[in-house]
């Protein structure tokens, strides 16, 4: 086992797609505009895949892989300075979309995907945690569910339509962005 072979995600690349949010016009329901959150947030989380993959490839130990998820971590939840209000909220629900996707990978490098289950009944118990206001549940079925991805499996993105938004819908968006990953791991070019 090594050290990680290269920098998976980088400070320097988080406040570049701040810099491209705070010099754009960004209207939510514009499709440029949606993209550029979509890819904001699918930049990392293909980030977070790659150390799985290193992880299960035997490039890195347990130890690295859970120190290079932390080290991003800190870079990509990090409180965020922006004077515009909505793009803060919007960039808020790119953090918010990621925690889902960091606590399943660390779940995975932890225990391995979960023994029972699919995607989609984890969502959906997750669903059912966050109407009973027990959000730490909730994110412990999304992240199990997460696992599950790592482990292979598809997400159906139909169950989105079932879910409230909220919390669970948020790490569901995220949850996305990782199956996106695993399926096409191709680093997002900052001008995209």
């Amino acid at each position: 086992m090594s050290n990680p072979p290269s920098e998976y995600y980088t400070e320097e690349r988080w406040n570049n797609w701040l810099d491209r949010l705070r010099e754009e016009e960004i209207d939510p329901e514009d499709e440029e505009s949606a993209r550029l959150l979509l890819n904001l947030q699918d930049d990392a989380a293909i980030a977070i895949a790659k150390i799985v993959t290193d992880y299960e490839d035997g490039e890195l130990d347990e130890e690295a892989a859970v120190e290079e998820l932390a080290r991003i971590r800190d870079i990509v939840l990090s409180e965020v300075d922006f004077d515009d209000e909505e793009k803060l909220m919007l960039v808020d629900g790119v953090q918010t979309s990621l925690v889902c996707v960091f606590y399943a990978a660390e779940e995975y490098i932890a225990g391995g995907p979960t023994e029972e289950g699919t995607v989609v009944d984890y969502i959906r118990a997750a669903a059912d945690a966050e109407a009973e206001d027990d959000a730490d549940t909730a994110l412990a079925y999304c992240a199990q569910a997460g696992t599950l991805l790592f482990a292979g499996e598809e997400l159906d993105m139909d169950v989105a339509e079932e879910i409230e938004y909220g919390l669970v819908a948020e790490w569901v968006n995220g949850l996305d962005s990782l199956a996106t990953a695993l399926a096409d791991p191709e680093v997002i070019d900052e001008d995209e």
